[in-house]
């Protein structure tokens, strides 16, 4: 299990680098980022009999980084007319 969340995670780095000029291609690949992270966590967690609330609380800073993200998407779409990165229009 442990190789399928750090295959993931490169997975999700080598789309976050190829991806780059999409916004929204761009978070989606860093929430599936962390996400992967999220499992992994888990997964040490449970090994090694920790307490879930370092994961409440990990989970809890996805949220906010997912809400955060999807504000300044819907932030350039509106100013720009689109989510492209490099775009003849600027803000």
């Amino acid at each position: 299990m442990m190789m399928i969340s750090m295959y993931m995670y490169m997975l999700s780095l080598t789309s976050i680098a190829m991806m780059r000029k999409h916004t929204l291609m761009s978070l989606l690949s860093l929430e599936f980022m962390m996400m992967s992270l999220l499992m992994n966590m888990s997964l040490y967690c449970l090994i090694m009999k920790y307490s879930m609330y370092l994961l409440m609380f990990i989970m809890t800073l996805l949220v906010c980084e997912g809400v955060l993200g999807l504000g300044i998407l819907v932030n350039m779409i509106r100013c720009q007319g689109n989510d492209f990165m490099n775009s003849p229009m600027s803000w």
